[in-house]
């Protein structure tokens, strides 16, 4: 394909490829390719194959992927904090995407697994992930994921409110149960990210302020059955570089080194968001790199005031499953529209596809961007600048908002969007009463489900207007999230 001049539609930072079928590195799964006949392969498997065997949309996760990542990550902190006289626990943070058979990827890999709901602790139990490996954080946990959490013997509770630590106290008096606590505090410092994904200044909903928190810590330590261990802080979410890290790991080493002349504070936890390369623009930092600059750093003010470096941990989730899932859609209409971009006019197609933010609602969200490529053969037009959309009743329903695709694309193409691991199916819903898709696992050329896929018999299961959808158990049930042992709690 030729290079051609650059649609004036497109953003600066998306160039007109010389191939358009090509897979940018990085972006994709290692094992992602095209075969002989130009479709495209993950982890040997075949996208139309696949998509016979599990109808579209398709979140498809390579397992090798996967679990390569999640080793290599804990290797570079195991190494990080070992060079500095230390030790890094990693957990997988499940929000990102948490299955049964993830979880316990995760903890083949020597992962412990992050959680923030009574839900995503059932399945992390449910795995067979051991309690003591589970961390729990949320704003606003409930007496009954509290109770559950103490009583199933959870590793570490991250303490999120003044109300939380009284809920806490009040549980383990009745129960004679000791529990470890990390309290969240905000740093004050703004990740290099979206304001919705920055998570450490003071106007949020998350944590205790530097100040705050050192009161929060004196009413733990007055309680006899809640035990103080340490600080947590999160930044954000997909971050580059490692500045955002120093800052804030300086202010909390700071907070830290004050709360140790009033007892132990074992344990730092700087959480995660470490970014992925979502286009070709994109450049995230090795994670060897921000290893070893995250912990040099600690190191650094640890020596400054004196104290020694405590053990740490880390939080990491879309950076593991993130770039190991591509979604598969197929192409319903495409249609062109021109726009006047003032004297001049260009042309945009629009593509769309058979899901859209019910399966992905990041861009709706965020303004998250996304690439695309024909998945079920090579075309040979030239390439032409698309917007790929969804289905849904919203303008707004955009999966991916700039690329550059080959101009014989055509309805009953197979395309696929990379990149999409990390909160696609976390955050997908039944808008418009659209069915949520199945999510698989592949490796050596071999499909397996994770999480199966909805129907529209599953969606009208849950219509109490129709009779002889709803079983008789369902008329009786608690409220969503409740088990009937729970409902004196509420």
């Amino acid at each position: 394909m030729s290079r051609l001049p650059a649609n004036p539609l497109a953003p600066q930072w998306l160039a007109v490829p010389e191939d358009a079928n090509a897979l940018a590195a990085g972006v994709w799964p290692a094992s992602a390719a095209r075969d002989d006949d130009g479709a495209l392969t993950i982890a040997g498997a075949r996208a139309d194959e696949l998509v016979q065997r599990h109808g579209t949309p398709l979140l498809v996760i390579d397992e090798d992927e996967a679990r390569g990542r999640a080793e290599r990550l804990r290797a570079a902190f195991d190494r990080a904090a070992a060079a500095h006289g230390t030790t890094a626990t990693v957990y997988y943070a499940g929000k990102a995407f948490l299955s049964t058979i993830v979880a316990q990827w995760m903890t083949d890999a020597g992962l412990n697994v992050d959680v923030c709901t009574g839900g995503e602790l059932a399945v992390a139990l449910a795995a067979g992930v051991a309690p003591d490996r589970v961390g729990f954080h949320g704003n606003n946990k409930s007496v009954a994921e509290l109770e559950r959490a103490v009583e199933t013997g959870v590793g570490t509770i991250i303490v999120d409110s003044e109300i939380e630590i009284e809920r806490l106290a009040a549980i383990t008096a009745r129960t004679g149960t000791e529990q470890r606590v990390l309290v969240r505090v905000n740093s004050g410092v703004h990740a290099e990210t979206h304001s919705f994904l920055a998570t450490a200044h003071e106007d949020q909903k998350f944590g205790f302020t530097l100040v705050e928190a050192e009161a929060a810590v004196a009413r733990i330590r007055e309680l006899p059955f809640v035990r103080f261990v340490g600080l947590h802080c999160h930044i954000g979410s997909q971050i580059f570089g490692v500045a955002g890290f120093r800052e804030s790991a300086s202010r909390v080493i700071e907070l830290h080194a004050r709360l140790q002349e009033g007892g132990e504070v074992p344990i730092l936890n700087l959480g995660g968001g470490f970014g992925i390369a979502y286009t070709s623009a994109d450049d995230p930092t090795p994670i060897d790199e921000l290893a070893e600059g995250i912990v040099a750093t600690v190191a650094d003010e640890c020596a400054a005031r004196g104290i020694r470096i405590p053990r740490l941990a880390f939080e990491p989730g879309r950076s593991i499953i993130g770039t190991a899932g591509v979604t598969l859609y197929e192409i319903g209409t495409t249609k062109d529209v021109t726009v006047d971009t003032g004297g001049e006019t260009a042309a945009r197609r629009y593509v769309s596809v058979d899901g859209g933010m019910s399966d992905n609602a990041r861009p709706a969200l965020y303004g998250a961007q996304y690439s695309a490529r024909l998945a079920s053969r090579e075309g040979t037009g030239d390439p032409v600048l698309v917007r790929v959309v969804g289905k849904h009743c919203e303008s707004g329903d955009i999966v991916v908002d700039h690329e550059y695709l080959p101009g014989d694309l055509t309805p009953g193409d197979l395309l696929a969007v990379p990149a999409t691991g990390a909160y696609c199916a976390s955050l997908a819903s039944n808008y418009n009463h659209v069915p949520r898709p199945a999510v698989i696992a592949v490796q050596d050329g071999v499909s397996r489900v994770l999480v199966h896929g909805e129907t529209i018999d599953d969606l009208l299961a849950r219509d109490a207007g129709i009779p002889s959808a709803v079983p008789e158990a369902r008329t009786e049930r608690a409220p969503a999230g409740r088990s009937e042992g729970e409902r004196c709690l509420y």
